[in-house]
């Protein structure tokens, strides 16, 4: 358990520092425009592709309880924590710095825009990184679900 929880907490500590300085980058002042892809600064006032918007300031509390639900589930379910304390801990680190953002910026810092081909939301690496906790999960619950069948 102190392994996992140790994993838990470095997850959350790492993904949130290498989040925070890559947006501070942004937030100095750097842009890079390309043909396929720009790097740009953007706020994000609602969710993913800026849905729920118009929940404005009200968004940042919801985060606040969903965050808190993860953490209250992952301590009352002790062998999921085990199970999934690197995803998890890189979902809590990516949603507290995407909050911390809410709360200091009035939205989330978002810079990666894709462009070519078709127009894409604009992202950033917190963003990518609850997309790779999800696929984490998906690849740990089929292997764990492989060896219990045998």
């Amino acid at each position: 358990m102190v392994k996992s929880l140790v994993v838990f907490l470095l997850a959350i500590i790492g993904v949130f520092i290498i989040d925070q300085n890559l947006k501070t980058i942004f937030l100095e002042g750097f842009r890079w425009y390309g043909d396929y892809f720009s790097l740009i600064l953007t706020y994000n006032k609602g969710v993913a592709f800026s849905m729920l918007s118009f929940l404005e300031g009200n968004l940042k509390y919801i985060q606040v309880a969903l965050l808190c639900g993860v953490l209250i589930y992952l301590v009352f379910n002790r062998d999921v924590f085990k199970t999934y304390s690197l995803p998890a801990g890189i979902i809590l680190g990516a949603g507290c710095s995407n909050l911390y953002d809410r709360f200091i910026h009035g939205g989330v810092v978002d810079y990666f825009y894709w462009h070519k081909w078709f127009s894409f939301a604009v992202f950033n690496f917190a963003d990518v990184m609850i997309n790779f906790s999800v696929i984490l999960i998906l690849i740990i619950s089929y292997w764990k679900s492989k060896d219990f069948k045998g």
